[in-house]
């Protein structure tokens, strides 16, 4: 058997006479030109962008299309749901205001009456936005429970919690998705606005339990455009909407 000569990248020579070296070379030149076709390959794919098994580019932009319809599907539904909401909000802090008024706490049912008028703008701007869309508005289901004020503003302080928290930003998120300016605007001066309700409501609680509702406000300033509210005076413009201070409206007696 002739002798098998190798080069080495140095450029030295390797003489191989055992069949053995020889067949155990061979196999080791076959392992690394193996390995160097499946790094070849890795790299290969690598290089392709990420897609789903089975999916085209083009299946993918199909994709996106059918997202934004279940996304104007989705925001519908969510317009429906807020106007029902905020329609159930309006009957129950007036109900709330009328019952602080007869436990003798008259802030905390300025409080109310203010917020039921703000969520009563939230429920028009909704019912406007379904409107626009060619919706049939469904009527809203109203269900209100009044207890002691305590428990009301502990009621009250939850249901804003859960809109500003969870509802809202899911709502507009979706919204976004669907590309629907009016139903984001809507959204966003409800979502705001709940965000400040929660606040106010959490600070007569904590007056109430203290004894001390005498230091609450006892005016409050409604925006007409997104329900804002503020304490005491009002804003030159409206820190949501942008609405004039002078078009706000007055709540200081029930």
């Amino acid at each position: 058997m002739k002798p098998i000569i190798f080069k080495t990248q140095k450029g030295r020579s390797i003489i191989i006479n055992n069949k053995f070296a020889i067949l155990a070379s061979l196999v080791l030149v076959a392992s690394l030109f193996l390995n160097s076709c499946k790094k070849s390959n890795e790299n290969n794919n690598e290089m392709k962008p990420p897609t789903e098994a089975g999916t085209t580019n083009q299946e993918s932009s199909e994709q996106k299309a059918i997202s934004v319809e279940q996304a104007k599907v989705k925001t519908v539904a969510n317009m429906q749901e807020a106007f029902n909401g905020e329609s159930n909000a309006t009957a129950r802090y007036a109900a709330f205001s009328k019952k602080a008024e007869e436990e003798g706490f008259k802030e905390i049912a300025l409080l109310f009456k203010a917020a039921s008028l703000a969520e009563k703008i939230h429920a028009n701007n909704h019912k406007a936005v379904l409107e626009e869309m060619g919706v049939v508005v469904k009527t809203p289901t109203i269900d209100v429970k009044v207890q002691s004020t305590k428990e009301n503003l502990e009621f009250a302080i939850k249901g804003e919690a859960y809109e500003a928290a969870t509802m809202y930003p899911t709502f507009l998120k979706e919204a976004n998705a669907a590309g629907n300016q009016l139903a984001l605007m809507s959204l966003n001066y409800a979502y705001k606005t709940e965000k400040k309700h929660k606040e106010l409501y959490v600070l007569a609680l904590a007056a109430l339990n203290g004894n001390k509702t005498n230091t609450l406000a006892s005016t409050y300033f409604v925006c007409p455009t997104c329900g804002n509210t503020y304490e005491t005076t009002a804003p030159k413009r409206c820190g949501i909407s942008m609405t004039s201070g002078e078009k706000f409206i007055k709540i200081n007696s029930l």
